[in-house]
């Protein structure tokens, strides 16, 4: 059976999908709806349950299993499912939470692996130690946790994904331009998104934290590596500069950067972090775009849509 991101407008759905996200609304005329984001192994889709009730509200959760009947159609340039009929699973239905994630294509062990390599061509004693110590503290998490709830690698182990794949890209880049500190740049990526394990709630149906909404994964990193350094009496200037890298990896103010970046290797992070993160989010929407066709709007990417041409290869 097709994943439901590989459903097109006017297909039958007839499956088991699991509740990501549920948030209660009001019509224009004041009647209460549901909001669900519904996913399989391979990806979500947006769904309305109308007029509602606490009952409803109760019932279809985030972590819940419901078996849909209904149909795809598009609005808005992407596409919706139209629930027909809606129930939760039982135990006899013999389906798990696990069967209905989204994961990393490569396992995690094979992505930890990789990772660690990178450790051995850091070669500044302090900024070594600092990062270190801070992946060895998140460990299980990092293996796990997504990078974001929605857009780019939001799904099990999506952070690691996201890290390591950073990494390769940092590699090629100090190579290409050997005046990076290469200490800097790989640090800076192993660290930059790892206050999300405590932004994020977990792998399973991701929601934002309170400490997530209240302080944010850059001032929580920033916070750790000030603390990373005091536990392991290290002092200097790498402190400092290790914390303005993870404090302007989102590149500008309006994208949620307390600062800019100001030294070099801030600067190329925050592009790796951006190349890294949209070609996640248009590999994922071409994947499920037939040659010749244009993908549904994608919103990260100020809601264009993209065109996959017809021409293979040579």
């Amino acid at each position: 059976m097709p994943g439901i991101t590989q459903l097109q407008p006017g297909d039958e759905v007839n499956q088991f999908l699991l509740i990501k996200q549920a948030t209660k609304g009001i019509t224009t005329v004041g009647k209460p709806f549901m909001t669900l984001i519904l996913q399989d192994k391979s990806g979500d889709i947006e769904a309305k349950l109308w007029d509602t009730n606490e009952e409803h509200e109760r019932m279809y959760q985030p972590q819940t299993i419901v078996k849909i009947g209904g149909e795809i159609h598009e609005y808005r340039g992407k596409n919706q499912l139209r629930i027909k009929q809606i129930r939760p699973a039982r135990p006899e239905d013999g389906v798990q939470i696990r069967d209905l994630i989204p994961s990393a294509a490569t396992p995690k062990e094979e992505l930890f692996e990789e990772l660690t390599q990178y450790f051995f061509e850091i070669k500044n004693p302090k900024i070594s130690r600092i990062t270190r110590y801070l992946m060895k503290k998140y460990q299980m998490e990092m293996s796990v946790y997504p990078a974001a709830t929605k857009n780019h690698h939001d799904y099990v182990s999506g952070l690691l994904d996201h890290v390591v794949s950073m990494l390769r890209l940092g590699k090629a880049l100090c190579e290409l331009y050997p005046t990076l500190n290469k200490d800097l740049i790989y640090a800076g990526i192993i660290l930059h998104d790892l206050g999300k394990v405590k932004e994020l709630s977990g792998p399973v149906s991701t929601m934002y934290t309170v400490e997530g909404n209240l302080l944010g994964h850059i001032t929580i990193m920033v916070d750790e590596i000030g603390q990373a350094a005091k536990e392991l009496g290290i002092e200097g200037e790498e402190v400092m500069v290790l914390q303005h890298i993870v404090l302007s990896h989102h590149g500008k103010e309006e994208w949620g950067s307390p600062k800019k970046p100001m030294i070099q290797e801030a600067e190329i992070l925050h592009y790796i972090d951006n190349i890294d993160a949209k070609m996640n989010m248009l590999t994922r929407a071409l994947n499920k775009t037939k040659p010749g066709e244009f993908t549904e709007r994608i919103f990260a990417l100020d809601n264009r849509s993209f065109y996959k041409p017809k021409f293979e290869e040579s």
